[in-house]
């Protein structure tokens, strides 16, 4: 069973002068920027330049937005299985070489970051999630011979494919399809994945490195992990002897794993309090009652899915900057995430300096923080570095 589309390839001809952008390594190319043959969808295309010469080849599909993604810049251009499981050896070979025993979550392939476009497979232990983007990728990629690759190769029991659609289900194309969520370690915690139907493909693994500064800084302090989920940040401010945690999250559920989690990690349910809120009517509250926190972590969902979105989002993020920023003590610790791809890191330290400006607090910059080494992205894409994270130390 092939691993990848096989076909008659196709040549497409740039219309616009991209050729710089291409071989700095600029993996998308859109409906306005080639011709458009018609071809099934997931077709292996040339690109031809507009002088006439082949300069890449990549996944085609004439029906949507991002027409062509580019899969390589190298002669002879070839998208074969040997070309993909070079880029699947490739990726298992760095995330090998990133991680230890106490930690068996991790992307495993990170799509254009790994060299193959609209592919992404994360690990928890011995399950694996796959999730395919939208257009080429879906009719390009074949997941059932891939998942079969992927378990004789790493050893796996569950390979899970996830279709788009935020609380759509998984299917199993390997093994069973758990019927509870999967544990796996992270720096010797132990979380758990709904990799069925939970966000994403079941874990926030994206703040890995930010949970670990986190326990570091936790200790004999008062937690607040707003926007918690299932309590990623608050079991690490737990486990680095926070003085006591709470979590704050609109979905019950959420709130009930990260009390769960809590527990199965052996720490005393007295240290951590759990609520389901909205966090902006929370932080309204907890100002208005005067309680402060040394510590207060808020990573929401993306305000801004899109361009449009821009303006709102800058409001939103300020908003929470302001409302976070009054429930911080003197000299306390504020860090403030986004995970909003057409969000830069400038927009949101100005959005930071707004809200903060409103609540009257200034702030120190200790550390800015984006993805982490299991999630590469090509240096000439930055609209893939879509994670940003500040840790802030506000006056006293």
């Amino acid at each position: 069973m092939p691993l990848v589309r096989t076909g008659a390839v196709i040549t497409v001809r740039l219309q616009k002068d991209l050729l710089r952008s291409i071989r700095r390594g600029h993996c998308w190319l859109f409906s306005d920027a080639i011709d458009l043959p018609t071809a099934p969808s997931g077709s292996v295309a040339r690109v031809q330049s507009r002088s006439g010469d082949i300069i890449a080849s990549g996944i085609y599909c004439r029906e949507h937005p991002l027409a062509l993604r580019i899969c390589s810049t190298q002669a002879p251009f070839h998208l074969d299985d040997d070309w993909l499981t070079g880029r699947l050896e490739a990726a298992i070979r760095l995330r090998q070489s990133l991680f230890q025993s106490n930690t068996t979550g991790w992307r495993l392939v990170a799509g254009e970051g790994d060299g193959v476009p609209g592919l992404i497979v994360d690990l928890y232990d011995d399950t694996a999630v796959m999730k395919l983007d939208g257009g080429a990728p879906e009719d390009f990629y074949q997941p059932q011979a891939i998942a079969q690759w992927l378990s004789h190769r790493l050893n796996l029991s569950v390979v899970v494919h996830r279709q788009r659609g935020r609380g759509t289900r998984g299917d199993a194309l390997v093994g069973q399809l758990p019927s509870k969520p999967v544990h796996f370690l992270e720096n010797g915690l132990l979380f758990e994945a709904d990799v069925v139907q939970g966000q994403k493909t079941g874990f926030f693994l994206d703040q890995r490195d930010n949970r670990a500064l986190v326990r570091k800084l936790s200790q004999g302090r008062r937690v607040l992990n707003l926007f918690s989920f299932n309590g990623g940040f608050s079991m690490a401010a737990g486990m680095g002897d926070a003085e006591h945690v709470t979590s704050v999250d609109v979905a019950q559920h959420a709130i009930h794993s990260a009390g769960a989690l809590w527990e199965l990690n052996g720490l005393s349910p007295e240290r951590h309090y759990g609520l389901v809120a909205d966090a902006f009517d929370f932080l309204q509250q907890a100002a208005k009652q005067k309680q402060r926190w040394s510590l207060v972590i808020c990573d929401p969902p993306s305000f801004a899915p899109n361009q449009q979105a821009l303006s709102s989002a800058a409001s939103a993020y300020a908003k929470l900057a302001q409302l976070t920023s009054a429930v911080v003590e003197p000299g306390g610790l504020l860090a403030l995430a986004s995970c909003s791809c057409h969000f830069s890191s400038d927009q949101l330290t100005q959005a930071n300096l707004e809200g903060l400006g409103r609540s009257h607090r200034s702030a120190r910059l200790i550390c800015q923080r984006g993805l982490p080494a299991d999630h590469p992205t090509p240096l000439a894409m930055p609209e893939l570095r879509y994670l940003k994270f500040q840790l802030l130390e506000l006056d006293g």
